[in-house]
């Protein structure tokens, strides 16, 4: 279904314009690793699950997507899992840990929300990440956001930063804080990049 689904997007997507790809040498090709990308709007979802076909991302949703039947099932059929933003607890890391483990992408959108603005980002990434031993991919896109942006064929591009390992040289709080400076300037950075292309 994923493959399939992934697919159709795909077709759907390059209607408007295929994508540029910056760095894709940077994508790990083994093992489980966390996807942290900025975000807009609904369409960097999709651009950034076909951009790294055949690979497939799990992503993480809010739970209010999972509250309909109809929509739980198509998003399961979408390998997301849900996720409470509000009140997140231990529980919430064990179902993005066993991924990893098992060698797949957990995908994260650490600014929580959509937005064009420069936000603090949560926690969520590097927590998962750090637990699981596994690095980050910190990924930017700038490109439509709405079905309007498609219309008016704004480009899509995605770039795709070097991966970020948890320092092993620190007490396990200040290598986090590091991971999550690191993090987010190379969103920033990575960002910022696209805009000057």
């Amino acid at each position: 279904m994923y493959t399939f689904s992934a697919n159709v997007v795909k077709i759907f997507l390059n209607l408007f314009g295929s994508i540029n790809r910056y760095r894709k040498e940077n994508i790990p090709q083994s093992g489980g690793f966390v996807i942290a990308c900025t975000h807009t709007g609904w369409v960097d979802i999709l651009w950034l699950g076909v951009s790294v076909l055949p690979m497939k991302i799990h992503y993480m949703a809010k739970k209010e997507l999972f509250q309909s039947r109809p929509l739980k099932w198509l998003m399961q059929k979408l390998n997301a899992f849900p996720v409470d933003r509000e009140n997140p607890g231990p529980s919430t890391i064990k179902v993005p840990r066993k991924l990893l483990k098992e060698g797949k992408i957990v995908g994260i959108f650490p600014s929580g929300t959509r937005t064009s603005e420069e936000v603090p980002l949560k926690r969520g990434a590097v927590t998962i990440a750090s637990s699981s031993k596994a690095p980050i991919l910190p990924v930017a896109y700038v490109g439509p956001n709405n079905f309007k942006d498609l219309l008016k064929r704004v480009k899509p591009r995605i770039i795709y930063g070097t991966p970020l390992y948890l320092p092993e040289d620190l007490p396990k709080k200040e290598a986090m804080d590091v991971m999550m400076e690191e993090l987010n300037k190379a969103l920033n950075d990575l960002q910022a990049e696209l805009k000057s292309k």
